[in-house]
């Protein structure tokens, strides 16, 4: 086939992360960039040789996409995703997928109508340390996951709130260090114990932060129905960004994961090791490291998989099974509640 004509919606910090692949990968043309900020979409159109509109509706009657990626504020995910639906275009959207559990719903259903791919970015797993993981876990090796634990401690001072006119509230992001940070050590971890989650229990406070609402810390337990517990602790009023650590207790031995690290020492005094691919690193240089490098990876496996009409490696049903934890852990918070699902 022709290659794919791309686009992008949202031309803000995060879009260089899709911008990058959208112009350098051979399956497919970068033909527009949209942003309500006119000077934004004129910007990134300049430097990526694209065409550059600020409604989408008109730049989807106008270009006939063939894949559009969501750069936007989490309360827009599924709304845009979904009018691109209706024009056959298929979707990649950064995390989450939503602020709500029923509009995730909605939305693969609505791809589902349309019969057009739903990709929900959640690059940590491509990592070539979590990879390494995730084998030795399924070749049996480790063996199955017996109990977890992550922690997540970062920085983000007030003046990344106030220079935001989204970010740190409740309609628009949806919540704080949760569904913005710790979101992808609670996917990867859950994809590590591969069960059902059965129940989550969950506390969350503003603790240091002034100038937004939502929580800069946050601490619970999720059960899964073989019998593993989940713990996890995130905040983001650190001074620094350590690197997000999980550790797994196994059937073998343990696991310890970092960004680029990861660990396993065996029950029998072996240990293996297996360091960070850093292929992608010069793709991305100048950006924040600790969005990692295989935003590369996955976009061009989900135009792959359009072009190929097969499935992507992360789907929007698995992305849709990390949706449900995040929204109960929330609800758990505000309600005082173990939350069954």
């Amino acid at each position: 086939m022709d290659k794919l004509r791309v686009a992008v919606i949202g031309c803000g910090c995060i879009s260089n992360m899709h911008l990058i692949p959208a112009k350098n990968l051979d399956v497919c043309e970068l033909v527009a960039v949209c942003d309500i900020k006119p000077e934004r979409a004129e910007a990134a159109a300049k430097e990526y040789g694209a065409k550059a509109y600020t409604d989408y509706v008109d730049m989807f009657e106008k270009e006939k996409l063939d894949v559009v990626h969501l750069c936007l504020p989490h309360y827009l995910h599924t709304v845009v995703a979904i009018d691109a639906f209706k024009y056959g275009i298929n979707v990649i959207t950064e995390k989450p997928m939503s602020i709500a559990l029923d509009d995730a719903k909605k939305a693969i259903e609505e791809s589902e109508k349309y019969s057009v791919k739903y990709g929900v970015i959640f690059q940590c797993r491509y990592k070539t340390a979590q990879q390494f993981i995730k084998n030795n876990i399924e070749n049996g090796v480790l063996g199955k996951v017996k109990a977890a634990r992550s922690t997540l401690t970062w920085y983000r001072p007030d003046d990344y709130y106030d220079s935001s006119d989204w970010k740190g509230t409740w309609d628009k992001e949806g919540g704080g260090v949760i569904i913005d940070q710790a979101i992808h050590s609670i996917d990867l971890t859950n994809w590590f114990i591969d069960s059902k989650p059965v129940s989550v229990q969950a506390n969350i406070s503003n603790r240091h932060h002034k100038n937004m609402i939502v929580e800069d810390t946050a601490e619970g337990m999720i059960e899964y129905e073989n019998g593993v517990l989940y713990s996890f602790w995130a905040m983001n009023n650190y001074v620094i960004d350590e690197p997000i650590e999980i550790r797994l207790v196994c059937e073998n031995g343990t696991a310890n994961i970092t960004y680029d690290d990861a660990t396993i020492h065996l029950n029998n005094g072996e240990t293996l090791t297996c360091t960070q691919d850093l292929t992608n690193k010069e793709k991305y240089s100048g950006l924040k490291t600790y969005w990692g490098f295989q935003h590369y990876d996955q976009i061009r496996d989900f135009y792959e998989s359009v072009i190929e009409n097969r499935k992507p490696y992360i789907n929007c049903t698995d992305a849709y099974e990390t949706q449900k934890i995040v929204c109960a852990i929330y609800e758990s918070a505000k309600s005082g509640k173990t939350i069954e699902l």
